[in-house]
């Protein structure tokens, strides 16, 4: 029910206005408006008869609700609507005619209810937020034309939400027409031709976008909010145009923070990492402490890989009074303290995030460094201690031990875990993926072969099990016309994939297929400088004659990567210090 009455009762003027929707308070009470019509019987001030009726009528209602018979509430509410015609009652009709979804209904009665009370405003906005759930837009502009005169106080607020309200709405087009119809009449205001801007945007009307931005900026100049989305637009077609209005527009108003943070990132965006770093000294300048600020500052650093200025405002960012949520900060601190091989401090940022979207990453990155240290036990005790609300977040965490087990060498071990968890759960398909990968490595191949057939059988569209099939295949050097086929499927559901690029190559390789392997492994590499990519792209230059050039990248990756098996192998067996 709290869907429905966000969806009528507050829909219309609670996003035109910009203030929040609280459920709670959105509907006429039952137990009130039984209340009010057992003291008040609708048409006839003695009958008690009728009063008695009209109270059994709304508990069945409520009670057929409780039961989940929405049929017999809406039937019941709808009778007592056009019987007592009170507003309470068509208030809670609408309420409940929405969450049956009988548009119709509810239409009806916000009809109904207009016609007897045409002053009413509350009868208004009920009415919009059922056209507006109806997707019913031609028939809105009069009515929210009427809410927007009804306060010339709240107009220009009212204004700038009037796209909030259709967000949802996929016919832009639609949207557009019915934000211009609404905004001619105050075309007087700023704020009317901003909201007229905005829709046109999201039409892809650039010009007429362009054209009401620009009438919106002739009446408030210095307006902020409506210059940077004129510098969007510009940016569409021209980013130097766009630097050039942003510049002007700053120099006639340097007060213009979030405008400034705009402009910053358009300069990044255009490599001009000098002129954006003297944005964000101007920026600290004059808003040390704003908090927005310093953490934008900080996440455009990392952007351009400014680690030292990242820290400067992360660190700095941690520390005001003013932040209401710092995990996320902890968790860039952590990272960069990680990069640095400062261990210690990494270890404990990671710990300070307690809760949010990085609170999974940074205990798995947290149990990780453990596991480097030695201290695999403990690493593997803090997955298990981790808050997991959903399937998808234990299943996660349990992978991550997994890989923690696998590096340490504890293959068999890591795949009786694996195992246990899928007999728990044993249609995930992360977990079947998994345990068919350490499968392949305890060279069960069998049960790998099940496991990612299985995979593929619950997930046809998915690219990972039809690649790990075929280079188990490729890597054996057997069935190598499957292995090639299953590689093509994963290629074509994934075309720009990494490791099934990879694959690709060395499966044309095992093929004698020398020139498109090359091919396919240089594009690999290209993307991603990994080790096996580089193990597997110096065999093949080594294959064609090209052995000074797969002696100096195996070296160049060694050092990289001293540790990795496949290519210190490669290395070994192709060019032997």
């Amino acid at each position: 029910m709290k869907s429905i009455r966000r969806l009528f009762c507050l829909a219309a003027f609670f996003l035109l206005s910009g203030i929040p929707v609280h459920a709670e308070a959105a509907s006429t009470k039952p137990a009130a408006l039984a209340d009010r019509l057992s003291a008040q019987p609708p048409n006839a001030a003695d009958d008690e008869t009728a009063s008695g009726q009209t109270v059994y009528e709304i508990l069945l209602a409520e009670v057929a609700l409780q039961r989940g018979d929405v049929g017999l509430a809406v039937k019941a509410y709808a009778d007592l609507a056009l019987r007592t015609r009170d507003p309470l009652v068509m208030e809670r009709a609408i309420d409940v005619a929405g969450f049956a979804r009988r548009f119709d209904l509810a239409l009806d009665i916000a009809h109904l209810w207009l016609d007897i009370a045409p002053a009413s405003e509350r009868a208004r906005k009920m009415l919009i937020g059922v056209l507006v759930a109806d997707n019913r837009l031609d028939e809105l502009a009069p009515h929210l034309i009427r809410v927007l005169e009804s306060d010339q106080t709240t107009l220009p607020g009212h204004l700038l939400g009037l796209n909030r309200m259709f967000v949802r709405t996929p016919n832009r087009a639609a949207v557009f027409r019915l934000v211009d119809a609404v905004c001619q009449p105050f075309f007087g205001i700023a704020e009317a031709h901003y909201a007229v801007a905005l829709a046109a945007s999201g039409a892809e009307m650039g010009e007429r976008a362009k054209r009401e931005v620009r009438q919106a900026l002739e009446l408030r100049p210095e307006w902020e909010q409506a210059a940077m989305l004129q510098a969007q637009l510009l940016a569409r077609e021209s980013r130097e145009n766009a630097i050039g209005f942003m510049e002007n527009f700053l120099r006639g108003n340097p007060d213009a923070r979030q405008f400034r943070l705009l402009f910053a990132r358009a300069l990044i965006g255009e490599r001009r990492y000098a002129d954006a770093r003297q944005q964000f000294d101007r920026l600290r300048e004059d808003s040390p402490d704003d908090p927005e600020i310093v953490y934008s500052i900080a996440m455009l650093a990392l952007q351009f890989d400014d680690k030292a200025l990242a820290e400067t405002n992360l660190r700095h960012f941690v520390t005001l009074d003013r932040v209401v949520d710092r995990n996320a900060a902890y968790y860039f601190l952590g990272q960069i303290a990680e990069d640095d091989k400062r261990i210690d401090e990494a270890l404990a940022r990671y710990a300070q995030v307690v809760s949010g979207e990085q609170y999974l990453a940074a205990r798995m990155r947290q149990a990780r460094l453990l596991a480097k240290r030695g201290k695999l036990d403990e690493a593997r005790e803090l997955l298990r201690g981790a808050q997991t609300e959903k399937t998808e977040e234990r299943v996660q965490t349990q992978i991550a031990e997994v890989a923690l087990l696998r590096e340490a060498g504890r293959i068999q071990e890591a795949f009786d875990f694996l195992e246990q968890r899928l007999a728990e759960n044993p249609e995930q398909p992360e977990l079947i993926y998994e345990t068919a990968l350490l499968a392949d490595l305890l060279n069960r191949v069998e049960l790998m072969e099940v496991r990612l057939r299985r995979l593929i059988d619950l997930r046809p569209d998915q690219p990972q099990a039809y690649n790990a099939l075929g280079y188990a295949y490729a890597d054996r050097n057997e069935r190598l016309p499957e292995a090639r086929q299953l590689i093509e499927k994963a290629l074509a559901l994934a075309p720009d994939d990494v490791a099934i690029l990879d694959s690709m190559g060395w499966v044309l390789f095992r093929q004698g297929d020398l020139p498109g392997a090359l091919a396919y492994l240089e594009r690999s590499y290209g993307k991603r400088e990994d080790p096996e990519i580089a193990a597997h792209l110096g065999e093949v230059l080594w294959t064609i004659g090209r052995q000074e050039d797969a002696a100096r990248l195996l070296r160049e990756m060694q050092t990289k990567f001293p540790s990795n098996a496949v290519l210190s192998e490669t290395a070994r067996r192709l060019a032997p210090r």
